[in-house]
């Protein structure tokens, strides 16, 4: 199972939210680059960036330092935020960017979704963030009326091997992931790959994640935890 730090960047700082929401804001670095160093230096082998602004408006604002951060570090870096035509996934895949998380195109253009899928096949993940068990959309501003365990067995359906989960209410509140539903949605859909995310905030969170592997929890994404000092990296990667 891998651990995923992440980087959420909002006016070009590296941010955190609290269940998603714009207005609660804490600003933990000025420079994601510097942030993207410190995530290598401590033994990622993978971080989850997200462009806020570009999850909020629908365009890539922030894509100069996202593309600043690929070049700049070793590993691989996965990218969602804005991401909802196939030409910024080739000008992001030019950079050297070969993971690409589609949320809002997903659900709500799936024509244009298949087409992604056609071009960059694997590369592409989806992100299914859900609130009282309903797909969200636009930066978590949109609550729709899909299930989100309906929607995950479509994509995995049409050939979507890899979801990243986030339920918007544990997110940023450090009270543990939402157990119920990761299970609820491995037992409904065989075969899937789900990489946990929000309210991871101790080890153990990871190490309960971790026993959910032979389910098919293939990765979790650490965030607030990290910045706050609750889980050292070194000893989280020690689990994964």
């Amino acid at each position: 199972m891998r651990i995923i730090p992440a980087i959420d960047i909002k006016n070009g700082k590296c941010v955190r939210l609290v269940q998603g929401d714009p207005e609660r804001e804490t600003v933990y670095c000025d420079d994601p680059i510097a942030q993207a160093w410190i995530f290598e230096e401590a033994g990622a082998q993978l971080i989850h960036v997200v462009d806020l602004d570009g999850a909020f408006t629908g365009l890539p604002v922030n894509k100069e330092i996202v593309k600043a951060i690929a070049s700049n570090i070793r590993i691989p870096i996965e990218i969602g935020g804005g991401i909802r035509t196939t030409d910024i996934m080739k000008e992001y895949s030019d950079a050297g960017i070969h993971r690409f998380i589609v949320g809002t195109a997903a659900l709500e253009d799936f024509s244009l979704f298949r087409e992604m899928i056609a071009a960059f096949g694997e590369s592409i993940i989806a992100g299914v963030d859900a609130k009282s068990a309903k797909v969200a959309t636009r930066g978590w501003l949109n609550v729709t009326g899909v299930g989100a365990v309906d929607f995950i067995q479509e994509l995995r359906a049409n050939g979507v091997s890899e979801v990243i989960y986030t339920d918007i209410s544990t997110d940023g509140m450090l009270t543990g992931p939402n157990y119920d539903s990761i299970n609820e949605i491995l037992d409904a859909v065989h075969g899937l790959k789900l990489i946990a995310s929000g309210g991871v905030g101790t080890l153990d969170d990871i190490r309960r994640l971790k026993n959910l592997e032979p389910k098919g929890v293939s990765g979790c994404i650490v965030g607030k935890a990290v910045y706050d000092g609750r889980i050292k990296l070194t000893e989280a990667f020690a689990l994964g």
